[in-house]
């Protein structure tokens, strides 16, 4: 057994146990034979010798029998003799240690982990809801077994800090905090980073289950909304935002149709207006453009002037 001396951690070291058929066999011919032997001895009177013959040959034979073991593809037997570890078996077969080792299995498969959704507040202070899927594995057998109470356990709990921590150093959208006009636009959200926080993530987790023998394969935001208390608040926010911004394309769409037709009439020699005609003229179109209702039109049967 190998130890870090810096933070005690323990290193897993292979194991190669015995082939179980080079034990089976053998250990069923001698059985078979004892035991026909101290049948003999009690067909010939001896019955106290081969009584002893056959229950001892029973029992040794039971005994034998506890060491065998088989590990399984993408499994592993971790093997630990009086309180001392002796190694860890990865290799698929059947095989046979000591009787008195004990044999600790733990799943060298993938597993699918996802978290429970818990509340906490984002960078601006603003309370959400946030779940996480995460998938993990085994690698390193000995710290998951011996550094960790319950590994399984220690990955759930893990996950909440790293999603706790997560959280609370990045804003659910990108939009302006804390007063601000506008947003950084460097800042990481969680709503619209999807990529850059699921690496984030992952690098965390793989900080924080090292010290099990834990490798996180993938870890992604699986649930993340507003909490109820200000969800409404939240969704009226996104759609005066939404409105804004088309308004906002919308106005300027219609500046430069305005500019162009003015243009246009002034290069073809349509009309010349003067700087108080442009401007009700630019007026009118910017009205029957910008509005949301059909335009009502007016026909002038007077002069441009009238």
């Amino acid at each position: 057994m190998k130890h870090d001396k810096q933070d005690s951690t323990t290193l897993e070291t292979p194991s190669h146990p015995i082939a179980g058929a080079t034990i089976l066999t053998p250990l069923l011919v001698i059985a078979a034979a004892l035991v026909f032997t101290g049948i003999r001895l009690v067909q010939d009177r001896s019955e106290g010798v081969g009584v002893a013959i056959i229950l001892g040959t029973l029992l040794c034979t039971i005994i034998t029998l506890i060491g065998f073991f088989v590990v399984a593809p993408n499994t592993s037997v971790v093997l630990v003799f009086f309180g001392k570890y002796r190694g860890t078996a990865r290799k698929e077969g059947f095989y046979w240690c000591h009787p008195f080792t004990s044999r600790h299995k733990i799943s060298l498969r993938a597993n699918n982990l996802a978290s429970d959704t818990i509340k906490v507040n984002d960078l601006y202070g603003n309370p959400i809801e946030i779940g996480a899927i995460v998938v993990w594995k085994v690698t390193d057998t000995a710290k998951a077994r011996f550094d960790v109470e319950d590994y399984e356990h220690y990955v759930q709990v893990q996950i909440e800090a790293a999603l706790r921590e997560l959280a609370k150093t990045h804003p659910y959208e990108q939009h302006a905090g804390n007063g601000e006009e506008t947003p950084d636009p460097n800042t990481i959200s969680l709503r619209s980073d999807s990529e850059a926080i699921s690496k984030e993530l992952t690098l965390q987790l793989q900080k924080r289950l090292e010290r099990a023998g834990v490798e996180v394969l993938e870890a992604r935001i699986s649930h993340l909304a507003y909490a109820l208390e200000i969800a409404s608040a939240m969704l009226q926010r996104q759609q005066a935002a939404a409105i804004i911004s088309a308004r906002r394309l919308i106005v300027d769409g219609a500046v430069g149709m305005v500019e162009q037709a003015l243009d246009d009439l002034k290069n073809r020699g349509v009309l010349d207006l003067d700087d108080e005609r442009k401007a009700t003229m630019v007026s009118n179109l910017l009205v029957v453009l910008c509005s949301q209702a059909a335009p009502n039109p007016v026909i002038n049967t007077g002069g441009i002037y009238n």
